[in-house]
C-alpha cells in the first residue's frame, strides 16, 4: 500500500503531494523535506530504491521532475516502479508530452489523474483507456458547467 505519493523539481521545489495516512501537516513536511534531501543527493547510475525509516522509497526521475513513492515494507517494489510509470504515460497522453509546467499550471488536472488511477494508496485501474475515458468525461462534465446558460435556464424554465 502506497502511503505517499511526491512530485518534485531537482531544485528541491515540491510540486505534488498525496498523503494516504493521516497526519499533522508538520510532520508531512519534515517528512517531505528529509526524502527530498535523500533522494536528489544520491548519484544518477545509484539503484531507484530507498529503505527511509520503516518504509521503502521507489522514485524515478523524468526529465526535471523525480516521481518518488513511499511504500510498506513488504510491498513490491518493480509494481510501484511500473505505477510511477503507469502515471506519467497517464499524465503524458493527456498533456502531450508532459513537463514540469503543465503540473505546476495544471497541478488540479494531475491530482484528479493520480486520484482516478490511485485511490487510499491502493491502484484502483491500470488500464491507461478507462483511466483518461473518465478525465475526458470529468472535462466534459466541467465544461458543460462553466458555458453560460441564460437566466431562464438556470431557473430551469426554458
Amino acid at each position: 500500500m502506497l502511503r505517499f505519493v511526491l512530485l518534485f523539481s531537482r531544485q528541491g521545489k515540491l510540486r505534488l503531494q498525496q498523503w494516504y495516512r493521516a497526519g499533522a501537516e508538520r510532520d508531512k513536511r519534515k517528512a517531505a523535506r528529509e526524502l527530498m534531501q535523500a533522494v536528489l543527493a544520491r548519484k544518477p547510475k545509484m539503484c531507484s530504491f530507498l529503505e527511509w525509516g520503516e518504509l521503502k522509497v521507489v522514485y524515478k526521475r523524468y526529465a526535471s521532475l523525480y516521481f518518488c513513492c513511499a511504500i510498506e515494507g513488504a510491498d513490491n517494489e518493480l509494481l510501484t516502479l511500473e505505477l510511477i510509470h503507469r502515471y506519467v504515460e497517464l499524465l503524458d497522453k493527456y498533456f502531450g508530452s508532459v513537463c514540469e509546467l503543465d503540473i505546476i499550471f495544471n497541478f488540479e488536472k494531475a491530482y484528479f489523474i493520480l486520484d482516478e488511477f490511485v485511490m487510499g494508496g491502493e491502484i484502483q485501474d491500470t488500464s491507461k483507456k478507462s483511466v483518461l475515458k473518465a478525465i475526458e468525461q470529468a472535462d466534459l462534465l466541467q465544461e458543460e458547467d462553466e458555458s453560460p446558460r441564460s437566466v431562464l435556464e438556470e431557473m430551469g424554465l426554458a
